[in-house]
């Protein structure tokens, strides 16, 4: 039966509609990207233009997604675009090494603090690929720690503890150990058993982009643990990295680690991934000459887009821009704006729930009435499963869209999002949110 909720997504959208029709016969389930797969169909977009992004029925949309979280400078600004444009007239794609690849690298050393080496890729997938190839080369040992519901990518090695393994090997599984969050002495546990494990990865805010939270404390006890088991700590910083601060998640806590991965924002709205670090473990990718070495234990890269000219352009001028103007201090300033808001609209509409979240990346967490300091927001798994109610997120995302906000209940906040922009939000977020309680599901 459609809900009212979605009978307005459908009067709204016909050619979404319709061109849904037509993907259907062309993509598994319509869509080329996971996430963005949505009950009765997705919007197609048209194009973007600030905070704003129109769809193909001229609905223009508050856009809070924002390139999967790489654009915190907006769509289309004006200088990646300059930029963009004036290389596409030199050259996609050189075939050689070029100046850009340099400003490009140095410009992550210059905001990384532990970027002593980089490695460019073409996204963060590569990237923990080959994080993972290259601590296992540097240490000699087979097993990764990850945590559960951290997101690394879709590579195999990646997917272990996920709900989703189709095609991947048991071997391959074995090789990562999964373990719960914010437990510092099952970490520690493990590392005391068993001695083949080379390193430890994670989302550094917590899970899904800091949906699901770590604390401070967790991150800082990873990094002691490591150091006294010889085990190489590696940051995911694909969303976190010049977002949380202008050096990372790294820079925020002031907790380096020996490597970290990089996408999105890095970029600047274009396909573009790096792994940065520790010079001695970077360098595996280096030939030595020795034979053995060269053959066994050298990690070989490849990649045709690796630190191609039209993703350097863009990425340069981002990182600058990142580097040189107030980029953080004002998305992050619009979303303390609207995490208050959203959390005065759940109090005066006695909804169960909070909005929280670190810097510029804002949840919105419906159905539970709990206690958080609406930065770092621990929830029991109980708890979590009734936030993360499908039924009700997929209403809730179609009910914003109804209101002119494409976002749902995650916030990826950009330094153009404006005052009024973020007041509309919350305006939307009251009316979809009783839109959500009419219907029962609050």
């Amino acid at each position: 039966m459609v809900t009212a909720i979605e009978q307005r997504y459908i009067d709204m959208h016909p050619g979404s509609a319709e061109r849904h029709a037509t993907a259907k016969g062309l993509f598994p389930d319509g869509v080329t990207h996971d996430t963005r797969r949505l009950s009765p169909f997705p919007i197609y977009a048209t194009h973007g233009l600030g905070p704003h992004k129109w769809d193909v029925d001229g609905n223009r949309l508050i856009d809070y997604y924002t390139g999967h979280g790489s654009l915190i400078l907006g769509h289309s600004h004006p200088d990646v675009v300059a930029a963009v444009t004036e290389q596409m007239k030199r050259g996609t794609h050189l075939s050689a090494s070029t100046d850009l690849e340099i400003q490009w690298g140095q410009a992550i050393r210059d905001l990384i603090p532990c970027a002593e080496k980089v490695r460019f890729h073409s996204s963060g997938t590569e990237a923990t690929l080959m994080a993972f190839r290259l601590v296992r080369a540097y240490t000699g040992k087979k097993k990764i720690i990850k945590f559960v519901d951290h997101f690394h990518g879709w590579h195999d090695y990646a997917m272990a503890g996920n709900a989703v393994l189709g095609g991947i090997p048991e071997e391959v599984l074995n090789t990562m150990i999964v373990l719960p969050p914010n437990d510092i002495s099952l970490v520690e546990k493990t590392l005391a058993e068993d001695a083949d494990i080379a390193a430890i990865i994670l989302e550094p805010t917590g899970a899904h982009m800091g949906n699901h939270a770590v604390t401070a404390e967790f991150v800082s006890g990873l990094r002691d643990v490591t150091e006294r088991y010889g085990v190489v700590l590696i940051f995911d910083e694909v969303v976190t990295g010049f977002r949380v601060s202008k050096g990372g998640a790294q820079e925020y806590y002031g907790i380096t680690p020996d490597m970290c991965t990089m996408a999105k924002i890095l970029g600047g709205g274009l396909p573009g991934g790096a792994v940065a670090g520790r010079a001695d473990i970077i360098n595996m990718i280096e030939m030595t000459g020795d034979p053995a070495h060269d053959q066994h234990r050298r990690v070989q890269h490849n990649g045709t887009f690796n630190a191609n000219p039209l993703s350097a352009s863009a990425g340069i001028t981002a990182l600058g821009l990142v580097k040189n103007t107030p980029v953080n201090d004002t998305a992050n300033a619009m979303a303390s704006r609207l995490k208050a808001g959203l959390n005065d609209m759940l109090s005066r509409n006695e909804v169960p729930g909070c909005a929280s979240g670190i810097a510029s990346s804002i949840f919105l967490r419906l159905g539970v009435d709990h206690e958080c300091d609406h930065e770092v927001c621990i929830l029991s798994p109980e708890e979590t499963a009734i936030i993360d109610n499908p039924a009700r997120r997929t209403q809730m995302e179609l009910a914003m869209m109804n209101h002119g906000v494409h976002s749902g209940t995650r916030f990826m906040v950009m330094a153009v999002h404006t005052e009024d922009d973020i007041d509309q939000t919350i305006e939307a977020a009251e009316r979809a949110v009783n839109d959500v309680r009419n219907q029962g599901m609050l």
